[in-house]
């Protein structure tokens, strides 16, 4: 179990995390999710100890990671999978990371065999591909056989195949009982993933809920109609409570009135209807909305 509490950093007057307060329990998938500059990596940093915070707590277990000897037998992290010395081979990598934590060398072979590397163990990892590296990074992680795994975009560079195996690998730790938390700016990422959502914006908390109850946020849905007048199928539906907005195609997008009503205030006005179609929001879409405020550099905007 990872336990944060109002946890905070600043670089000078710039505050990165802002008095963050969540846990992440056992047993799950968590995703945490937010817009690029949310904060999420400095939090990752936090929890690991590479970072210290200005404010508040981070404990994974019960105590601070970084007083934990052989951190690797206690939680397993991908960060940056292109932080590794490119002139060593992926199984000289990680027989390193094994001595340093006095874990067995025959544990480096399974880990590299359980990634899909044992064919390219004795290749040095200059000449890997993007999805080879997060692959052996993966294969970092679970070296020492941790309680608790920490991904940071673990899918950057993975294939089609490759993601859907880290979705099942995710789903198996899990399964085990560990804790499994996944870093990620795309909740398209996380849909098919996670059983609950941290997302933060802007260093701090926006929502704290199972995948089902952010779910529950993308169940509003729009009707689009099309009609020869809309101006006046517009003030129809206002006056019946309904929220109306045009389209550039003239088309009517309608919230708060489902298609059957829509289509019988129409018929008792005697307005013909060309188009009545019910579209739902994505998880994305409702991911978008929540974070709007959030994001750092919206598209469009000039600097």
């Amino acid at each position: 179990m990872i336990e944060i509490e109002r946890l905070t950093k600043r670089y000078g007057a710039t505050t990165a995390v802002d008095r963050l307060t969540f846990t992440v329990r056992p047993g799950a998938v968590t995703g945490f999710l937010g817009p690029n500059g949310a904060g999420k990596s400095t939090t990752l940093r936090m929890i690991l100890g590479l970072d210290t915070p200005t404010g508040g707590t981070v404990t994974v277990a019960g105590v601070p990671f970084a007083s934990r000897p052989r951190g690797l037998r206690h939680v397993g992290a991908l960060l940056d999978a292109g932080d590794v010395h490119g002139g060593r081979t992926g199984r000289a990598h990680l027989a390193a990371l094994a001595r340093g934590n006095r874990i067995p060398l025959g544990r480096v072979d399974e880990v590299l065999a359980e990634v899909g590397l044992g064919g390219a163990a004795g290749r040095r990892i200059g000449g890997y591909s993007l999805g080879m590296r997060q692959r052996l990074g993966i294969a970092g992680a679970l070296l020492g056989d941790p309680p608790v795994l920490l991904f940071d975009e673990p899918l950057n560079g993975l294939d089609p195949e490759g993601v859907r195996w880290l979705r099942g690998l995710f789903r198996r730790l899990a399964d085990e009982g560990r804790t499994v938390f996944v870093s990620s700016h795309m909740m398209a990422e996380m849909e098919h993933t996670a059983d609950h959502l941290v997302v933060i914006g802007r260093g701090r908390l926006i929502a704290d809920e199972s995948l089902t109850e952010f779910a529950a946020r993308a169940g509003r849905a729009t009707v689009t109609v099309r009609t020869a007048e809309p101006d006046r199928l517009a003030g129809v539906l206002t006056a019946a409570g309904a929220t109306v907005g045009t389209g550039r195609d003239g088309a009517l997008a309608v919230s708060g009135l489902d298609a059957t009503r829509i289509g019988e205030l129409a018929l008792e006005q005697r307005l013909l209807l060309h188009t009545l179609t019910t579209r739902s929001a994505s998880l994305e879409e409702a991911f978008m909305e929540l974070t709007a405020d959030s994001v750092e550099y919206p598209a469009g905007e000039s600097r």
